[in-house]
């Protein structure tokens, strides 16, 4: 028996230092960066690009992400968060006076919430991200590539889920980004790249509707802006 153990002790032993070998491999450092005014004024072209001007005009904005699905009001700052049978009235500024509108009269009120919450700080990401760069908290660098473009290094040091997130953003020649890699928190390889395509155009605003991390694929689905 203490030979079975051992055997299966072993075998974890080798199976963990494998997966962390093949982790330290694929990772990439995050590159060297500089903040400062060039920085910023990238941030500021690629908003442009996007019609920033247009997409702080909208009312609200309608979407889904998988089986969630959302009616953001963003002047109310408070979104509809529907998942599973759930729907929750997401209040963004008071968190916890959020409402329970449908959901098993069971479940844990503050859970259901901070579920929400998740779900749309994640979810929304995939929209709204280059609108975000210069939320409070957000750290904007410059980093030159190795073909001499410059690159957008964006660090989130506080809000959302994850704070101490990083992504560097990747542009075609009319600023409109193309793809991004990520140093965050709940994927172990570090640099991963997500693409940024499938670009739609909502009152004049520009959102990407298709991501593709790896192997996997995430569609912004009925996509509606008021």
């Amino acid at each position: 028996m203490m030979r079975v153990i051992k055997k299966v002790t072993l075998a974890l032993i080798v199976i963990s230092l494998g997966l962390f070998l093949v982790i330290q491999l694929l990772s990439k450092p995050l590159p060297e960066a500089i903040t400062g005014p060039e920085a910023d004024q990238l941030a500021r072209d690629v908003q442009a690009a996007l019609n920033i001007s247009g997409y702080e005009t909208l009312d609200q904005i309608q979407f889904s992400f998988r089986d969630h699905h959302y009616l953001w009001n963003k002047i109310e700052e408070r979104v509809l968060v529907s998942w599973e049978g759930y729907q929750v009235d997401l209040i963004l500024s008071e968190i916890e006076n959020s409402k329970i509108v449908q959901g098993d009269k069971n479940s844990n009120r503050a859970d259901l919430i901070e579920k929400a919450k998740a779900y749309f700080y994640n979810d929304s990401y995939w929209l709204v991200a280059p609108f975000k760069f210069f939320d409070p908290g957000v750290i904007r660098s410059l980093v030159e590539t190795a073909n001499g473009n410059k690159a957008l290094l964006i660090t989130h040091t506080s809000g959302g889920v994850t704070p101490g997130d990083s992504y560097l953003w990747y542009f075609d020649e009319n600023l409109v980004p193309t793809h991004f890699e990520l140093w965050v928190s709940i994927i172990p390889i570090k640099g991963v790249s997500a693409t940024w395509s499938s670009w739609v155009s909502k009152e004049d605003v520009l959102f990407s509707t298709f991501h593709k991390l790896g192997p996997l694929e995430i569609l912004i689905g009925d996509l509606q802006v008021y």
